[in-house]
Formats: structure tokens, C-alpha cells, sequence
């Protein structure tokens, strides 16, 4: 990346796990049955996808307070995904979801400290 390009919100890490996670939903629901694709399907790829969008949307607001609330609004699709996961495994959709729990901890972890970072640059 050249010095003179500005980071934007695909150069956080957040993002980017973010976006990988949406890829392991995606494979993961692959094979609910049929009559989850409104349901189950629909509700954990949105939540998904969610997470690194809000992230993004954030990114483009014009003050940290609004990036903050971006992330919180995040953090809520996390939390929507980790309960929609464990349903999931207890239906017998999702054999083992352990990883997939791993990942969204270890955001909702990064998300706290990123929040906590941009409430330092400004005392929010």
C-alpha cells in the first residue's frame, strides 16, 4: 500500500475477518434443508453480512460517535449470529460450530478494543 493512499475500512482487520466469516456462514448453510431458506439461512447470512457492513458504513460516517455506534450496531449482528449458530447445531443443521463461535468471540473481542480505541481519539 502506498503512504499516500488512505486506509479505508478494508484495511481493518475487523472487516476482514468480518468478510471471512460471512464466507464460513455461507458454506456452512449450504446444505440446510430446503424449507430453512427463508428461515435459518436467510436470518444467518443477513446477520453475517451484517457484521463487516456496519463496519464499513461506519467507516464512511463523519465522526467517531457515529463509528462507535456503527461498530455497537455490529456487535448486535454478532450476537444475532452466535444464537442463530447454536440453534443451528441443536436443530442438527451444523455439525460443529465450534469454529465458527471461535471467530465471532474473537470479533466481538476486537470490536470492544476498536471501540475503546476510537472513544480514546476523542474522548467519546
Amino acid at each position: 500500500m502506498s503512504n499516500n493512499r488512505t486506509k479505508t475500512h478494508k484495511d481493518l482487520e475487523i472487516w476482514n475477518k468480518g468478510i471471512d466469516l460471512v464466507m464460513e456462514i455461507y458454506k456452512s448453510t449450504k446444505n440446510f434443508p430446503d424449507e430453512e431458506k427463508y428461515g435459518l439461512v436467510s436470518q444467518m447470512r443477513r446477520a453475517s453480512i451484517s457484521y463487516p457492513s456496519n463496519i464499513s458504513e461506519g467507516a464512511a460516517r463523519n465522526s467517531n460517535a457515529e463509528y462507535i455506534r456503527y461498530v455497537y450496531i455490529a456487535l448486535g449482528s454478532l450476537s444475532e449470529l452466535e444464537t442463530q449458530t447454536i440453534i443451528s447445531e441443536k436443530l442438527g443443521y451444523i455439525n460443529n460450530t465450534e469454529n465458527i463461535l471461535e471467530n465471532i468471540g474473537i470479533l466481538r473481542k476486537q470490536s470492544h478494543k476498536f471501540i475503546k480505541y476510537l472513544k480514546s481519539l476523542s474522548n467519546v
